[in-house]
């Protein structure tokens, strides 16, 4: 593990945005992306953090994590369905398969928590019982196991856009996909979250809830695209101390970047108006806690890759280019 002072070091030199001659270039939140030919796409995870939907940070190797944390988990579950990861010429970089992506994002639950207004354990705690089309009984405590996890769609709302809530029969029923599509994206969803969970328990994690994209391939199958099971994707809880707290009463030990929204709510922001300065500890913490995660649920070392990024990047893409 790289050591505190280091990565307070490398902060002013965290990867904020690309600069590759290519032409055509989108921006994310937190990827950037450019065609290429042959119908492929090149893919670059910054080092942008975001939450609120806001950009609120750069953090050193963040990208990294997540570029490699996405290719290993889709090496994972690449017997389930198949991805569109052709290659990682970078450790901030892939090339993909160019697809059309669905228009539905695939939300899997494994827990009745969290506080947000589109959270289960909010819905529920208000007395409803009907929540994205399924019945929960009644007794049901926070941050509990549901008996089978479960999906909660929504629409893909673009950039300026609001995602949408589905229940699972309105992605039919709307347009949206068509039945035999979605049974298969529900099949392969459930599926993946169920490898994902298993292989969280082994490096002592808790995948409490995750979001998985899908596109449809110019061969017509559906491929698993995007991220797969990283901190930004994803909640985990740490294991060992789960059952413990459940039963106590006591909020799970998250371990993914929901402390950075925490000591911001602190602070009193949720996203509006201007965003208060944070200590650099803060995103130091954050790095360590990326690198960890990578660590744990991968069992490889971390290497990082030479800072700045840019020039490296524009190496390793000089095929590309």
């Amino acid at each position: 593990m790289l050591s505190r002072e280091k990565l307070l070091e490398l902060l002013p030199h965290a990867f904020g945005e690309t600069n590759l001659p290519l032409p055509g270039k989108t921006v994310g939140k937190v990827r950037e992306w450019y065609p290429l030919s042959d119908g492929k796409r090149l893919i670059v995870t910054t080092d942008r953090l975001s939450a609120f939907d806001r950009i609120l940070a750069t953090v050193p190797y963040k990208g990294q994590v997540l570029n490699q944390l996405s290719a290993w988990w889709f090496e994972q579950t690449q017997s389930i369905i198949p991805n569109h990861l052709i290659s990682i010429p970078d450790p901030n970089a892939a090339i993909v398969t160019e697809v059309e992506p669905l228009l539905v994002e695939v939300i899997v639950r494994g827990y009745i928590s969290g506080v947000t207004t589109t959270a289960l354990w909010y819905r529920y705690n208000l007395d409803e019982r009907e929540i994205y089309g399924y019945t929960f009984p009644d007794g049901l405590k926070k941050n509990q196991s549901l008996p089978e996890p479960i999906i909660t769609p929504t629409t893909k709302g673009g950039p300026g856009g609001h995602d949408e809530r589905l229940t699972c029969a309105e992605v039919v029923s709307k347009g949206i996909l068509d039945a035999d599509t979605w049974e298969q994206v529900q099949a392969a969803a459930l599926a993946i979250f169920k490898r994902g969970q298993e292989l969280a328990q082994k490096a002592g994690l808790v995948l409490v809830d995750t979001k998985y994209e899908f596109g449809r391939a110019p061969d017509g199958r559906i491929l698993l695209i995007d991220e797969v099971h990283t901190p930004d994707s994803s909640r985990f809880w740490k294991a060992d101390s789960y059952e413990s707290r459940f039963a106590a009463g006591q909020e799970p030990d998250n371990f993914d970047k929901e402390f950075v929204r925490i000591a911001y709510a602190d602070q009193g922001y949720r996203g509006d108006g201007e965003i208060p300065p944070m200590p650099a500890e803060l995103w130091a913490a954050a790095s360590e806690r990326y690198i960890t995660i990578y660590e744990m649920l991968t069992g490889q070392e971390f290497v990082p890759g030479e800072y700045p990024v840019n020039e490296r990047l524009f190496r390793n893409a000089q095929g590309l280019i």
